[in-house]
């Protein structure tokens, strides 16, 4: 069922995985080596054709510091904290508490409910674009730091709840029956004994949903109009000239806007690998 693994393959499997490994991870880098590269290119090299060729300098320092002179990009990227750094507290601390609730409560129509947490995952989001904004306008909401981050938050909760409910499904029920019989009410047995075994997994989402959030460019600009509201992602159009478009400055915008979700994996990096890795072997 499963694939074997290449350790236990023919030599020849071997090899010509060997082979293939680097050519294919080279394939994948490409578009971003493409664009490191030309973050660094002095813009007379593209003016004069030279898109892929060895640049003619070396104008780090110049593009970088240009695109924080000729763009609110530094403002951008603190709205995109704004909106970030909320969803990912209220999307996982929802999705605990329905997590908990869908995974230790049997009641009627406790599938169902789970079920239409999971339906929301396969709605495209594109076709919500219209009833989220009319709605969003008629509650006063539209173009606003706070419509950005409830509607996230509604849209994160079904992944987030579907991914802890499965962690908390795993647990070993012995331990919440016994603090039951110990007297112990329904919410310290939350936070004092589910929530430190699920941290892990908690890490994990966290992880995700920033990402998630932090490269969301179709809602950053449906939903967000205004320079106090519009995140980095939608923010970098701004130079885009009307004659001329500045690539250097946009790749370099670009790198500067992907900076704070790969350190935050690299920082959470040893939680997020225990949390996707938790549960999978037992004993």
């Amino acid at each position: 069922m499963f694939p074997r693994p290449i350790a236990q393959s023919g030599i020849w499997t071997q090899r010509a995985y060997k082979a293939v490994l680097p050519i294919a991870l080279l394939l994948w880098l490409l578009p971003l080596i493409g664009i490191a590269v030309t973050s660094v290119r002095p813009g007379s090299d593209l003016a004069s054709g030279n898109y892929f060729g060895v640049p003619s300098g070396f104008a780090f320092w110049e593009n970088y510091s240009s695109v924080f002179k000729n763009s609110n990009i530094g403002y951008y990227i603190l709205n995109s904290f704004r909106v970030t750094i909320p969803t990912v507290i209220g999307a996982v601390g929802l999705s605990c508490l329905t997590g908990y609730a869908l995974a230790t409560y049997k009641f009627r129509g406790n599938l169902a409910v789970f079920f239409l947490f999971v339906a929301g995952n396969f709605v495209p989001f594109q076709i919500l674009a219209i009833p989220v904004r009319d709605l969003t306008l008629h509650m006063g909401l539209y173009n606003t730091m706070t419509g950005l981050v409830l509607f996230h938050i509604a849209f994160q909760t079904g992944f987030c709840t579907l991914f802890m409910r499965n962690f908390m499904k795993a647990l070993p029920f012995a331990l919440i029956e016994s603090a039951r019989v110990e007297g112990v009410n329904e919410f310290r047995i939350f936070w004092h004994i589910i929530l430190p075994l699920v941290r892990p997994a908690m890490a994990a989402l966290a992880v995700l949903v920033f990402t998630f959030i932090w490269n969301d460019y179709f809602w950053a600009t449906v939903m967000a109009q205004s320079v106090d509201v519009r995140p980095v992602t939608a923010g970098m159009n701004e130079l885009k000239g009307q004659y001329k478009v500045a690539w250097e400055l946009i790749s370099a915008a670009a790198i500067v806007a992907a900076l704070p979700p790969v350190a935050m994996f690299f920082l959470m990096q040893k939680h997020f690998i225990a949390g996707l890795t938790l549960g999978a072997t037992k004993g």
